[in-house]
């Protein structure tokens, strides 16, 4: 049947978070690029707008939680408690419920079973993305079973969407409340054997070379959870070649019910026998299976990720549960380096061993937490020592300065919100929570995963960031950060997406903003601009978009910040509400309507303008002089014409303040450069559209990747980044490229320092690695010439 409010995995990919949320997004791109997924279909997050809607009870979860004090736990769960309540005593719409069964017989039928096992897992439109954790904060439901408790439990996951955690977790990271909708994504049950999570980066050591693997018995719950310390396997990952395992006290597991849905914890003694509590529960063919599988995702990603895994107990085939980006990884030569002691460390008093899960040194006195009841006991600058770390537990982590958990492992959840917060953190110390006493002073050097007595100084630093990552100190200023950078006569530029996120990248050494998307502030309206038009909305995308230019303006001045306006394909706006009323439907929308091509149409100019007026208020409103414009998927010079008209009668004119820059990644423009140079400030090369469009693969066919014909070193790819660079420059213009190839790929930054791109830019992760990177090209080619010599290997 056409479904409204149904998308299966198939039908959707990485893309499609204002439909689907994160975890289905990732879910259906995986499933698209031959993974193998357990199979499942996503009620769309319009569905929960509209039930939220048709239910009338959008007022009263304001009037709930508009007012309330986050910081305070006891006023924040009363309102989230009545708010959950509304919601799971609302009528769901007679058609979207129809949907929802018709969808789960469909999914029984074409695995053959009668209403087989599912999870029904929580999937919100701002879940998983690159700047932030969102895991774990909306529920999940294993084992359901029928289409009435499908129905029942889709309703929860709309609810859980206001659990205490997922709210306070909202406020903290800048999200608006209501500018976030969940998908429910059902999906069919693997009884799992052994299961667990595995990173394609170390997220301890931060080393991209290295692949980190959690294993345990039973449904991987109990390692996402922290329930249970798990077996943990280190990859080296060119070879897959074991370089560490530690075999764990795996004392729980979590089971199906056999006569009933849901989970159950057990002992692993009594559900499989004494000798597999210590038994190591992967084998070599196993570990490498798993490995592949990591390496595989990383490169249909082609970035650092988390991944789920189970393998099944029936079939022993493996499968990929979940995949997200990994968020906390820190500059790895940095992350790694010890402080100087101080004191004898012989001398020390060790109390406590575990895991290091997020780097760092912090004293402070000992505050033990044995329920959840008692995280409001946690105030600042105290040690929060638990026996086993959850979700609910971030109010009380923001404020600690340091966690210690007697059990979970290195990729928990909690711990990897440790990591994102900064906040040193020890995992699986077994006896923590009783041999730490309430109240004593303890120091907590989590960079080698030992609790020491009383408050003793480790490093002659005891700020567990360098200022030249992510999550940089307040104490180093800018001026300090650019006297330790390399200096480079390349410029280095920052991506950004999300505004909010700014101040956190503020720091880092790099010489301006050369893409900023605006993609998410589409998103975050969740509104199809030409609906807002129709409605008399559009100063709400002004507003908006004004409103988070200027963020990041600020916060940068006076670098430049090249705004790249939307590039949305049809498929996305679609996604957007009133996107289905005026967005058509493309066999092929990477290449079809959007970019320049949508801002010159009847059918979209209006919405075009009103980005040009946000550019224009924060130009004039706000001084902030240092915003210039980029415009994506340019194809001819006539239209490129045509646009910068309808810029020039919104009052955006080219001149020395002003910068128009255009997109260089369709191959007409490689052709027509001389021309287009004439007309535009610069290049940004968009290395993969225009890998894509040169060489004729599909970006996203993991076939192809697989086989190296994705490769922006493709001679085809750099004549035509050499022939971009010689046009810009021979008509006085600058030539940048955005993307992750130079950080990747060291000769392909050789190659473009010794072509004369002006300025790199890449995302925040890699921002100072890819100044040393480029500052020892350049410094190589400075001292050939000296020596008379030509290429860098010499």
């Amino acid at each position: 049947m056409a479904y409204r409010y149904v998308r299966w995995f198939d039908e959707i990919g990485k893309d499609d978070v204002a439909l689907v949320g994160g975890k289905g997004a990732n879910l259906g791109e995986l499933t698209v690029n031959g993974v193998d997924v357990p199979p499942g279909f996503c009620v769309t997050a319009q569905a929960y707008v509209d039930f939220i809607k048709g239910a009338g009870i959008e007022g009263k979860i304001r009037e709930a939680v508009g007012s309330v004090d986050v910081e305070s736990s006891i006023d924040l769960s009363r309102a989230c408690d009545s708010v959950r309540r509304l919601i799971e005593e609302s009528p769901i719409p007679v058609d979207m419920e129809a949907e929802i069964r018709t969808a789960y017989r469909e999914l029984s039928e074409s695995i053959d079973l009668n209403d087989p096992r599912v999870a029904v897992r929580s999937s919100a439109t701002a879940e998983d993305l690159p700047d932030a954790s969102f895991a774990g904060q909306q529920d999940t439901y294993l084992h359901v079973i029928g289409a009435d408790s499908v129905v029942a439990h889709v309703r929860r996951c709309w609810a859980s969407l206001w659990t205490a955690r997922a709210t306070y977790y909202r406020q903290r990271q800048g999200y608006d409340h209501f500018q976030v909708a969940l998908s429910a994504v059902v999906q069919k049950m693997v009884s799992s054997e052994r299961s667990g999570v595995m990173f394609t980066a170390n997220p301890v050591t931060n080393s991209r070379s290295q692949i980190m693997i959690e294993a345990s018995w039973g449904l991987g719950e109990a390692v996402v959870s922290g329930m249970v310390t798990p077996d943990e396997y280190i990859l080296d990952k060119r070879d897959l070649a074991l370089m560490d395992v530690n075999v764990a006290e795996k004392r729980t597991m979590v089971a199906e019910k056999k006569s009933e849905q849901g989970t159950v914890s057990v002992p692993v003694a009594d559900f499989l026998g004494p000798q597999f509590v210590d038994k190591q529960c992967l084998g070599a063919e196993e570990i490498r299976a798993l490995g592949s599988a990591a390496r595989r995702i990383e490169e249909i990603y082609g970035a650092p990720m988390d991944i789920e895994w189970a393998f099944d107990g029936e079939t022993s085939r493996l499968y990929i549960l979940q995949a997200r980006p990994i968020t906390t990884l820190l500059d790895e030569s940095k992350a790694n380096e010890e402080g100087k002691t101080v004191e004898d460390k012989k001398a020390l008093k060790v109390l406590v061993r575990g895991l290091a899960a997020s780097p760092g040194i912090a004293s402070g006195t000992v505050v033990v937490v044995k329920t959840l009841d008692e995280i409001d006991r946690v105030v600042d600058g105290q040690i929060m020592v638990t026996t086993m770390t959850n979700p609910d537990m971030v109010p009380a982590m923001k404020r600690a300065a340091a966690v210690v958990t007697d059990e979970g492992g290195r990729t928990c959840h909690a711990a990897i919100v440790s990591r994102e917060l900064g906040i040193p953190c020890i995992v699986g110390s077994k006896d923590g929570s009783s041999r730490l006493s309430e109240g004593a002073v303890v120091t907590v050097d989590a960079t080698r995963g030992v609790v020491y007595d009383g408050a003793v100084s480790l490093s002659s630093d005891e700020d567990k960031h360098s200022p030249l990552v992510p999550g940089a100190a307040p104490s180093y200023s800018r001026d300090m950060v650019y006297d330790l950078a390399p200096v480079t006569g390349t410029k280095i530029y920052m991506n950004l997406g999300d505004s909010s996120v700014v101040n956190k990248y503020k720091n880092l050494p790099f010489d301006g903003i050369g893409l900023m998307r605006t993609e998410f502030i589409f998103n975050s309206l969740g509104v199809h601009p030409m609906y807002m038009v129709k409605n008399g909305e559009g100063d709400k995308l002004i507003h908006e978009m004004s409103e988070s230019v200027t963020a990041v303006a600020q916060a940068v001045y006076p670098r430049p910040v090249v705004v790249r306006l939307s590039d949305f394909r049809t498929n996305e706006f679609r996604g957007l509400k009133g996107g289905e009323e005026v967005e058509p439907v493309e066999n092929n929308p990477m290449i079809g309507w959007r970019g320049v091509s949508r801002y010159i149409s009847d059918e979209y100019e209006e919405g075009f303008r009103l980005e040009c007026r946000a550019i224009k208020k924060v130009r004039d409103e706000y001084g902030l002089i240092n915003v210039w414009v980029m415009l994506p998927f340019v194809r001819t010079t006539w239209e490129l014409e045509r646009v910068k008209e309808i810029l020039a009668s919104e009052g955006l004119v080219r001149n020395k303040s002003f910068k128009l820059w255009i997109m260089a990644e369709v191959p007409a423009v490689v052709f027509a450069a001389d021309e287009f140079a004439q007309m535009v400030d610069g290049f940004s090369i968009g290395s993969n559209d225009l890998t894509q469009l040169v060489m004729g693969v599909d970006r996203d066919s993991c076939i192809l990747n697989t086989m190296g014909y994705f490769d922006e070193r493709n001679i085809s790819v750099t004549r035509a980044i050499k022939t971009l660079i010689e046009a810009a420059h021979r008509h006085d213009i600058t030539c940048s490229i955005c993307g992750q190839g130079p950080s990747l790929y060291p000769d392909f930054a050789e190659f473009l320092v010794r072509s004369g791109i002006d300025s790199m830019s890449v995302n925040p992760d890699t921002v100072a690695y890819t100044r040393k990177l480029v500052a020892g090209v350049e410094q190589r080619l400075i001292l050939n010439g000296i020596r008379g010599l030509t290429g860098l290997d010499r």
